[in-house]
C-alpha cells in the first residue's frame, strides 16, 4: 500500500478547489474529516508522523476488527458517561448504523456478533484501510507521511519535522487529529497537548482509559496462574455515589494484577476511585450461575476426606485460577468457615491498588475540553483551527464506541471546517 497517493482533480471541472486544509493525524478521525471535505471539493493535505497511517486502527483490528455496536442509541450514547451529552449531536448524524452503511459503501459487508458488537465479514481492519484509502486518492487527498507536528511557525503556518528538515506549512484551514496518549510506538504520544496549553486551550491532563490495574499478587500466585483466563465471573463496584454496577464476563489475570475486557468496563471509575483514595476494591462473584444460598448449601455439604479444592470443585465448579485466587484473598479460618467461604465466593474482594501506564493502555480519557469548542469543534481560542478523535475529552469502554465516536467526530469537525470556510 503506497503512502503518497497521486493528486486526483476533485471537482467535476478538473478546476482545484480554492480552499486548502491541512489534516494532521491519519487515523480514523483524520481520514473521515478528510474524505468529507474532499467531497466538497476541497483539496485536502493529510499529515502523519508515522511512516503509514492507520497505524492503531490496524492493530486494534488483529484479534478482530470491532467496528462499532449494534444496540440502541440511547444505551449506546450512555456508554460515554459524562460526555454523552457533548457527543449526542455527533452520534445522532453518525452513529453506528451510518457507519455500518458506510463500512459497506466500501465494499465491505459487517455482521453483527453474539454479543451486539459490530464486525466486517473478514474480521480485519487491513481491507477497510485499503479500500478506504483508495477512495481518498481518487478523491484528491494527498497524504504525507513521516510529518511530525511541532506547533506554529512565526509566520502562522504549520511547523512540520520531516525527513527532509523543518518546514512550515499554510492552509485555509486546520483540522488537528492527534489521538489520544496511549500506544505512542504508533504516533499517539500526546505530545500534542503542552503545545495547546500554551496557545490558552483548555485541556485535562491525559490519562489511562480502558487499561489494566495491579494488585500486587504474591510470588506464589503470580508464577502459578499470571496469563490464566477468568472466565464466567461477574464484578461488581460501588461507586462514589453508593451506586453499585454488575456486569458478567472474563478477564485475564497478569503479573501484577488483572486485564481485559471486564475491567475495562470498569476502567475510568476504579481509575478515579484510585486517585481519589488511593486504591479501589472490586468484589468478583466466582459462581454467578449460582446464587448465595445455593453456594452455601453447597460448601456446607459434608465433604469427608476429600480435599477443600475437591469439594469446591465438584460441589461449586470452581477449579484452577478461581481456587487460587480464594487462597490470596482469604485467611485460613475464612477457608475453613462455610458461609464466610461461601459469601466469598459470590463476592470475593480485591483491591486494586493502582492503574498501568498510560502507554499501556487501549485508549485515554483527557485532552481537549469541549468547553474550548465550538459547536462545530473548533477551538475557540484558535479561530479556523479544529479538532476531532480521540485527543478530545471523552472516553468510552471497548465494543465499537471508541472508533464509532472517532469517526463521528472525524465526520462533524469536517463538515464544521467545510461551513467555516464557506464565510472566510
Amino acid at each position: 500500500m503506497t503512502d503518497h497517493p497521486r493528486s486526483i482533480p476533485t471537482t467535476s471541472s478538473d478546476t482545484p478547489s480554492k480552499h486548502r486544509v491541512a489534516i494532521v493525524g491519519g487515523g480514523p478521525a483524520g481520514l473521515m474529516a478528510a474524505e468529507v471535505l474532499s467531497q466538497h471539493g476541497v483539496q485536502v493535505d493529510v499529515y502523519d508522523a508515522m511512516p503509514s497511517v492507520g497505524r492503531k486502527f490496524l492493530l486494534a483490528g488483529v484479534g478482530g476488527m470491532n467496528i462499532t455496536h449494534s444496540e440502541p442509541a440511547e444505551p449506546f450514547l450512555s456508554r460515554y458517561g459524562a460526555r454523552s451529552e457533548q457527543l449526542r449531536p455527533l452520534l445522532q448524524s453518525f452513529g453506528g448504523q451510518q457507519l455500518r452503511e458506510w463500512v459497506h459503501g466500501l465494499g465491505i459487508e459487517t455482521f453483527v456478533g453474539s454479543s451486539g458488537r459490530v464486525f466486517p465479514t473478514a474480521m480485519k481492519a487491513a481491507p477497510l484501510l485499503r479500500a478506504w484509502l483508495q477512495r481518498l486518492r481518487e478523491a484528491g487527498v494527498r497524504i504525507h507521511v513521516r510529518h511530525r507536528w511541532q506547533g506554529w511557525s512565526d509566520d502562522g503556518g504549520l511547523l512540520m519535522s520531516t525527513p527532509d528538515g523543518e518546514k512550515a506549512v499554510h492552509a485555509d484551514a486546520v483540522l488537528l487529529a492527534l489521538g489520544g496518549g496511549s500506544w505512542a510506538k504508533l504516533g499517539s504520544d500526546g505530545a500534542w497537548l503542552p503545545v495547546l496549553a500554551e496557545r490558552g486551550v483548555e485541556v485535562a491532563p491525559l490519562v489511562p482509559s480502558n487499561c489494566g490495574f495491579d494488585v500486587g499478587w504474591s510470588e506464589h500466585f503470580r508464577t502459578r496462574f499470571a496469563g490464566e483466563p477468568l472466565k464466567s465471573v461477574a464484578l461488581s463496584f460501588t461507586g462514589a455515589d453508593g451506586s453499585v454496577s454488575r456486569k458478567q464476563g472474563e478477564f485475564v489475570v497478569t503479573e501484577g494484577g488483572v486485564e481485559g475486557s471486564l475491567i475495562y468496563a470498569f476502567s475510568a471509575a476504579l481509575r478515579d476511585a484510585i486517585a481519589a483514595h488511593g486504591s479501589a476494591t472490586i468484589h468478583l462473584d466466582l459462581a454467578p450461575g449460582k446464587d448465595l444460598a445455593r453456594v452455601t448449601e453447597e460448601v456446607a455439604h459434608p465433604r469427608g476426606s476429600r480435599s477443600l479444592s475437591s469439594h469446591l470443585q465438584s460441589r461449586v465448579g470452581l477449579k484452577g485460577v478461581k481456587m487460587g485466587l480464594l487462597r490470596e484473598c482469604l485467611d485460613k479460618d475464612t477457608m475453613n468457615d462455610p458461609q464466610r467461604l461461601a459469601a466469598a465466593i459470590k463476592a470475593l474482594p480485591v483491591t486494586l491498588v493502582a492503574p498501568r501506564p498510560l502507554d499501556e493502555a487501549i485508549s485515554s480519557g483527557g485532552g481537549v475540553s469541549f468547553a474550548a469548542l465550538d459547536a462545530h469543534l473548533m477551538l475557540r481560542q484558535l479561530p479556523g483551527v479544529f479538532c476531532a478523535g480521540e485527543m478530545l475529552d471523552w472516553e468510552a469502554p471497548t465494543g465499537g464506541y471508541l472508533l464509532t465516536a472517532c469517526f463521528a467526530s472525524g465526520r462533524a469537525a469536517g463538515l464544521g471546517v467545510w461551513e467555516w470556510l464557506q464565510v472566510h
